[in-house]
């Protein structure tokens, strides 16, 4: 069994249930390097803090997904291999001798510039432009020939998978390119600027941060939300924004949300995103997630039949990541299997990934929408006609509705012995607001990826 095929696969299915950050911090450098007869799997690591990080956090999500995969599989050991990727295979391990398949290298997508922290793969060439994203695309050609001057700063946001971190590398290779690498570009999620301002902080080094982000033409931080509440953070990240900005350098951000709706970002530097350029990408429609998978397999030399790829592109509709987890996982299974994609096969695949988290209850999506609006369960559930709570009390009662599918009268007991008539005009008017609003579908799609992913 091909080694490599099904890491690349367990990959691209966690890279849908966790954070970008996450993602590429603590498994962009792991490898599977070995498995036996009795189903034992063996990851390697680069690093013990990586090791305990992964073991603790994302074993059982692993050996599940390893498991659809294998039903021979029944554990996993995380062990530490320094360079994972040397040409050297036969690094000694506490557990014995592991030796790598001779045709296993690193996946094309973890070739990081070390100098930028672009990904070379994120080009505007494999794009895919449509309606959800073309104001965005148009934005980030425009400012490749006026760096700085053009839209400064450029602000995507967008739900999770929909393309921000592909679209804003795919700027800073495109200004290396045209620019013959006269201009010093880096690009860092807003998790490594954070780590870097502590370390920086507890060393009492903070100058060579700030050589390191103003010594520099164009910046690019994905994820900024997670700076929010960061106190030391996000004033460091002010003045290096203010210190860039004055002198014409380029800053691109990417968000899960817009400005506005970042509650404890500093009022000052929502000023600043919100004095440039900003943008939202949403889901795509049919016709474009046919383009994605047809694009997708077209890139990995596979193929498979127009009906297939119509059902994908109509019930697949969430994100681009799901859309790539699901083809990597079919293409695995026609390989390393001989099962033949039908639509029966495809319909019974889809409908095991997408099927709802038994664990969810309307305690979880009324914490999870208390959480996103960060007012009280008290506040929500309770009398209050003030419009900042009465939006959050109305988005809970359509997703009561719309992710359990329960009765109206028992939503509104739920949401503090309301009327059941109640409910049924908050589930109307939400299924309106988001027809018209893309705001509200992008706070409804952001609460449902909190409540599937917890």
């Amino acid at each position: 069994m091909d080694l490599e095929k099904i890491w690349e696969t367990v990959l691209a299915e966690m890279e849908i249930n966790i954070s970008h950050a996450n993602f590429h911090t603590w498994l962009k450098n792991s490898k599977l390097i070995n498995k036996d007869d009795l189903g034992n799997f063996v990851v390697a690591l680069p690093t013990n803090f990586s090791k305990e990080w992964v073991e603790n956090k994302y074993q059982k999500n692993i050996l599940h997904i390893l498991r659809d995969l294998d039903s021979q599989a029944k554990k996993i050991d995380f062990i530490v291999q320094g360079n994972i990727f040397s040409s050297n295979q036969n690094q000694k391990t506490l557990k014995g001798n592991y030796v790598s398949a001779p045709t296993q290298m690193a996946f094309p997508e973890f070739k990081v510039d070390p100098e930028t922290n672009l990904n070379p793969k994120y080009t505007f060439q494999n794009f895919i432009v449509g309606s959800s994203n073309e104001l965005a695309f148009a934005a980030a050609q425009a400012i490749v020939k006026e760096v700085g001057s053009k839209y400064n700063p450029l602000f995507f946001y967008g739900g999770v998978g929909l393309g921000k971190t592909h679209l804003i590398q795919a700027i800073g290779n495109e200004i290396i390119k045209d620019y013959k690498n006269s201009l010093k570009v880096r690009y860092v999620s807003s998790e490594k600027f954070t780590n870097d301002v502590v370390w920086a902080i507890k060393n009492k080094r903070m100058e060579d941060i700030k050589k390191k982000y103003r010594d520099i033409d164009i910046l690019i931080i994905d994820d900024i939300q997670f700076i929010s509440g960061k106190e030391k953070t996000q004033e460091e990240f002010f003045h290096t924004f203010n210190s860039l900005y004055a002198l014409n350098k380029q800053i691109i951000i990417s968000s899960d949300r817009p400005p506005h709706a970042l509650p404890t970002l500093h009022e000052r530097l929502r000023s600043r995103f919100e004095g440039g350029m900003t943008v939202d990408i949403i889901q795509p429609d049919y016709e474009m997630r046919v383009a994605i998978i047809s694009t997708k397999l077209q890139e990995s030399k596979h193929e498979l039949p127009d009906k297939i790829i119509g059902i994908i592109a109509g019930k697949v509709n969430e994100n681009i990541r799901e859309i790539e987890g699901l083809l990597n996982k079919l293409i695995f299974i026609k390989e390393n299997k001989g099962v033949e994609i039908t639509e029966e096969v495809i319909n019974e695949i889809i409908n095991k990934n997408t099927q709802v988290n038994k664990n969810i209850n309307p305690n979880k999506i009324i914490k999870a929408v208390a959480d996103f609006f960060e007012i009280s369960i008290n506040e929500l559930i309770g009398k209050s006609r003030k419009k900042e709570i009465v939006e959050p009390r109305q988005i809970t009662m359509f997703l009561l509705r719309n992710i359990l599918n329960i009765s109206f009268p028992f939503i509104g007991d739920k949401m503090g012995k309301r009327d059941h008539t109640t409910v049924m005009h908050a589930c109307e008017k939400i299924n309106k607001e988001m027809e018209k609003n893309i705001n509200t579908s992008q706070k409804i799609n952001l609460i449902k990826e909190s409540i599937y992913k917890n």
